[in-house]
């Protein structure tokens, strides 16, 4: 299997512009890595970074897109530092994107901001929620009909610590391998969840495999195992970009991570084809997102 990570030597987010060579990779799954460009905090700042900030009842810390903060237990002055550096990070990884991929402008959706202070080792989940196992982005209740998963990470560890993922095969060599296994669509089934707002909006047949291809890959034991991936060592004070709906990915190890989800429109892409969405529908031969869906 060929690298699926892409190094850029820039150190700033100004010294970026756009690469048709870096916008391919990525629309093709693979991970953009920037080993000098971080997220800088200030010593006050760094001093708040502990596991205990984060409210126990929440699992991440995060700003929402009207920028109120959830997930962060402390005092008001606490809550405003935190809220301040993460809005800092927002407009950073925006940046970031708007020079690397001027054509996503006017495209985008922003989504929360998240902070991650928790160690991923600590965590107890079940298998399906447990992203310590190869997988492919998909959401059970939030239907997206090819809407793109955008995601800017940093890792501030204070103490220098890695972040750690697991990258997995390209795209379509993983729907290659699940999509004969994945149950078939029933519309009426979509329906009925809809009905009783287990999903906030009818799930689209793409929303359907897309969950089929996420459970398929953590079921797998033996995938997860002996399948073709790298390890990926992200230090403190690097910065990766990747479309996580499409990369398979698992976060192996790490604290203190700074995360900026970035909806992209469906058709949105430099190269629709080389979508989840244009794949899927090429594999199956049908439209997966059609009015007939929408039924």
């Amino acid at each position: 299997m060929d690298s699926q990570i892409i190094e850029i030597t820039a150190s700033s987010v100004g010294q970026l512009q756009e690469n048709p060579e870096w916008t391919a990779a990525l629309e093709s799954g693979k991970v953009l890595y920037f080993p000098h460009l971080g997220f800088g905090l200030k010593a006050e700042e760094q001093a708040l970074l502990r596991p205990e900030m984060r409210d126990p009842k929440s699992r991440n810390i995060s700003l929402d897109a009207d920028g109120r903060l959830k997930g962060l237990a402390g005092e008001d002055a606490v809550q405003a530092a935190v809220t301040a550096w993460m809005g800092r990070f927002r407009v950073q990884s925006q940046e970031l994107i708007a020079r690397l991929l001027p054509g996503y402008q006017h495209k985008l959706r922003l989504a929360p901001t998240s902070l991650r202070p928790s160690e991923v080792e600590s965590r107890e989940q079940s298998w399906r929620a447990d992203d310590r196992r190869l997988h492919v982005d998909a959401f059970p209740s939030r239907p997206n009909r090819g809407e793109r998963i955008l995601r800017v990470f940093t890792n501030i560890h204070p103490s220098g610590g890695e972040r750690v993922w697991r990258v997995g095969e390209p795209f379509e060599t993983v729907a290659r391998t699940f999509l004969p296994r994945a149950k078939p669509y029933a519309l009426w089934q979509a329906k009925a969840l809809a009905a009783l707002h287990v999903t906030k909006s009818l799930r689209s047949e793409y929303d359907h495999l897309m969950l089929q291809l996420h459970d398929g890959m953590k079921r797998d034991l033996d995938y997860q195992r002996n399948s073709p991936q790298q390890t990926v060592h992200f230090p403190a004070g690097s910065t990766w970009v990747c479309f996580s709906d499409q990369t398979s990915h698992a976060a192996m190890s790490g604290q203190y991570m700074m995360e900026q989800t970035l909806f992209l429109r469906a058709g949105g892409e430099y190269d629709h084809a080389a979508s989840p969405l244009g794949i899927l529908t090429r594999l199956t031969g049908r439209s997966l997102v059609g009015a007939d869906a929408a039924g």
